[in-house]
């Protein structure tokens, strides 16, 4: 690692990434935000305040969309596709150490998943309207889970 790689903070470690996948994914849909660049987003969502997002899902899996109901919280998975893969420790933004990346909500991961707990505005065919996302304009769709927060604790 040197200083001046780009995207490496002082004092980052990076790593040597494995040389193959170990799994496939199929990207179900993109997300429409207001957001053009990684550095326009927020850091994290505003599911009762933030503007209204638009998540186009592939028309092939409308029907799994059934049961979804407005005012609904959903739990959106989306791949951070602009995001290196590399680094074991980072710099947070908002604090003076080093810290590993399991330690932080990070875009920057091994496998860059996202997670943003959203609130269902509306349905329209294939297309969900919600509030809650914190990710750029185009970003892939992985994925779309009810929350469920009633549950007991096992």
């Amino acid at each position: 690692m040197t200083q001046t790689e780009p995207g490496i903070r002082p004092g980052e470690e990076k790593t040597t990434l494995p040389a193959g996948f170990d799994a496939g994914l199929y990207f179900i849909g993109r997300i429409h935000t207001p957001w053009p660049t990684r550095a326009d987003c927020p850091h994290r969502g505003d599911a009762e305040a933030g503007p209204v997002c638009r998540i186009a899902l592939d028309p092939r899996w409308q029907p799994a969309l059934a049961g979804l109901e407005p005012g609904q919280r959903l739990q959106i998975l989306y791949w951070l596709d602009e995001s290196r893969r590399d680094l074991v420790t980072q710099r947070a933004h908002r604090t003076d150490g080093l810290r590993g990346t399991f330690a932080l909500r990070s875009p920057v991961r091994p496998n860059p998943i996202a997670s943003s707990d959203v609130v269902l505005l509306a349905l329209d065919g294939p297309v969900l309207s919600v509030r809650g996302l914190d990710c750029r304009d185009g970003t892939p769709l992985l994925d779309i889970k009810p929350v469920f927060r009633d549950r007991p604790s096992a």
